[in-house]
């Protein structure tokens, strides 16, 4: 699935009902609240990646009605990180990947691993693939929110990708 369909796919499940854009071209992801004259929320990913889409939908699952009144949901970024911010930025990115992996399997697309850091020396990809898995299985235990659940089933339709909530899918570590 190419990023255009995963827009359609975002449009179609929450343009009337959550005054919300995923558009692609962007230099840096980053999501904008309603302060404009349009009255409409923007999602904005990495130019025309696939992935880039479905993780920055991930992290507007997840936000919460008040996270979604803030620009980037209220969050930081740091590019540069230490070991200690760098396990910090993995407890918090664990939930968002698991969720898009769920998101990768719905659209018919691999899922790789973003520890989002070129220091490659501090960072222990095994431990933040398990964390991810982990996450994952949470998911699917516990059950998607609605917003990502109705994605999910949206991309799933869109892509025939049947039961992309198969734990069998998720034996493995992500790559």
């Amino acid at each position: 699935m190419k990023a255009t369909e995963i827009c359609d796919v975002f449009r179609a499940c929450f343009l009337a009902s959550h005054n919300t854009w995923l558009k692609g071209g962007a230099d840096e992801p980053v999501y904008l609240p309603a302060k404009n004259q349009d009255g409409f929320n923007y999602i904005y990913f990495r130019q025309d990646f696939a992935a880039s889409a479905l993780h920055e939908v991930s992290h507007w699952c997840i936000a919460g009605s008040i996270r979604r009144r803030q620009e980037d949901f209220g969050y930081w970024y740091d590019p540069e990180r230490g070991i200690a911010r760098q396990i910090e930025f993995e407890q918090f990115e664990a939930r968002p990947q698991g969720l898009e992996w769920i998101f990768s399997v719905a659209a018919g697309l691999s899922f790789r691993v973003s520890c989002d850091n070129f220091d490659e020396s501090i960072l222990d990809m095994d431990r933040f693939r398990r964390q991810i898995r982990s996450a994952t299985l949470q998911w699917l235990g516990d059950g998607l929110s609605s917003r990502a659940k109705i994605f999910a089933e949206a991309l799933s339709a869109r892509s025939g990708v049947t039961d992309p909530y198969d734990n069998n899918r998720y034996k493995e570590l992500p790559k």
